[in-house]
């Protein structure tokens, strides 16, 4: 059950994020949201930068260590992450003198950046601590300051300095709330310990993060390359409300799947035998697969009603134009960096996950100005990147066609069904009552998936 409250936990910060966005793009002015999110987008960029390495090293070294190995672990991780802070401080305030952002912009953005790191950092070593309840409460915490934060600078000030002082004020709360309620167990390392610890960190994160740097670039510059066509318009802070957006929805998602389940994955590869652990792989397979399919299928649905009731007008056709390409892009996005990468990741094959990313980045670049520079619309350079990272998808499956944990082909092809029946409600008029009616639909659709996949017996188990 513990599980299902996880999962509930990471559906509602979707929604807080999801929420944000539309509450900032009301509150600022095209050109203020365009400078926040932009601001936004490069501070994740240099979060995952200066850690994410250590995010993974900690997820694949902390799942499987005892007890007294895992304090020793926290301590060099939290020290290596001390270290990883003031690194991105320097390294962005380098990349910030190219950057057409204004210094305080830039100093809120880096802030954002540390804080988020940190706190993600220390998150993390609670869930494997076995205390995923407790790591969902904070989470959810820490939405909720984010939103209440950035909200009120938002409309208390009107620019993206204030919204972006908000969120790092709510970084700021989740931290705290961390620090007093999940006091994580410690055994001080010794320096020869220590570098040891941070040799095995880096031999296998940090290649591995630099695959999620380089998959984390792939979206931002797919913006500045449509933004630098459509400028800072109503249809270009549309496009840009389309990006933060519906990357939300699967980003979450791909999160709690992976905080859930891919430590007992990574438990049975490492101690389960081959069996038990092609089994826990199909399974989380299944769990990815069938539940991005149907979240497609929602957001497709489900844009027309979300964008005329929370969109201003000068943001609406943008938004409407792009929004379905931009969530098909973001669903093979998801799955190349996520789905396809489990397998590479569990048998520590870093090198080859930077040789997809590097791939997607190239053709993903390419792709997208000749669409741009074709004259082709900002949708037709986004289906060009959907079509560019669908071609990578499929030169990446070699290690997990391998590996043998295939899914179940009927729950797919269900999975596929109701994705499809949802995202046809997206014709339904635009009337409270026929809303309603979408909305049972969808529900229900939804859970008869989640019942044949067996994915609440999944989560009981925990």
């Amino acid at each position: 059950m513990i599980r299902l409250f996880a999962v509930a936990g990471y559906v509602y910060q979707s929604a807080t994020a999801i929420l944000l966005i539309f509450a900032i793009n009301h509150l600022l002015t095209a050109v203020d949201y365009t400078h926040f999110s932009l601001a936004l987008a490069s501070s994740q960029l240099l979060c995952v930068l200066m850690f994410e390495w250590l995010q993974l090293a900690g997820l694949r070294f902390l799942a499987a260590a005892g007890d007294r190995d895992a304090a020793r672990l926290r301590w060099s991780l939290f020290a290596a992450g001390l270290l990883s802070a003031g690194a991105l401080i320097v390294v962005g305030g380098c990349a910030s003198l190219m950057s057409p952002l204004t210094p305080e912009v830039i100093v809120l953005g880096l802030s954002v950046a540390v804080l988020q790191g940190l706190t993600d950092l220390y998150f993390l070593t609670i869930r494997l601590s076995n205390r995923l309840g407790l790591s969902s409460c904070l989470l959810a915490l820490r939405a909720t300051a984010l939103l209440f934060g950035a909200v009120t600078g938002a409309a208390l000030s009107g620019t993206a300095e204030a919204a972006l002082f908000g969120t790092a004020s709510g970084h700021v709360v989740g931290l705290v709330a961390g620090l007093i309620t999940g006091r994580a167990k410690l055994e001080r390392a010794p320096t020869s310990a220590m570098l040891s610890d941070w040799s095995a960190f880096r031999r296998y994160g940090m290649v591995a993060a630099g695959a999620s740097v380089i998959h984390m670039s792939v979206p931002v510059l797919l913006r500045f390359i449509i933004i630098g066509r459509l400028g800072a318009t109503g249809a270009g802070a549309g496009f840009s409300v389309a990006l933060d957006l519906l990357q939300r929805p699967f980003g979450v998602l791909n999160a709690a799947i992976h905080t859930i389940s891919y430590p007992e994955v990574v438990q049975d590869f490492e101690r389960g035998g081959t069996a038990r652990s092609v089994d826990s792989a199909r399974r989380m397979f299944e769990f990815m697969i069938c539940t991005t399919i149907v979240l497609l299928g929602g957001l497709i649905g489900f844009i027309p009603d979300a964008a005329h009731i929370l969109l201003p007008e000068e943001s609406l056709d943008g938004f409407l134009a792009t929004a379905p390409a931009v969530a098909l892009f973001y669903f093979l996005h998801m799955h190349l960096q996520g789905t396809a990468a489990i397998v590479p990741h569990l048998e520590k094959l870093a090198t080859r996950l930077v040789i997809v990313a590097s791939g997607q980045l190239v053709l993903v670049a390419l792709s997208s100005a000749l669409a741009v520079a074709a004259g082709l619309s900002s949708r037709g350079a986004v289906a060009c990147a959907s079509v560019a990272t669908g071609l990578v998808i499929l030169l990446a499956l070699g290690p997990t066609v391998r590996y043998r944990a295939v899914p179940h082909a009927i729950l797919i092809i269900q999975a596929l069904a109701a994705a499809f029946l949802i995202g046809s409600l997206a014709s339904v008029p635009l009337q409270p009552l026929w809303l309603a009616g979408k909305v049972l639909i969808a529900a229900l659709a939804t859970a008869a998936v989640a019942w044949r996949g067996d994915f609440l017996m999944l989560a009981r188990r925990g």
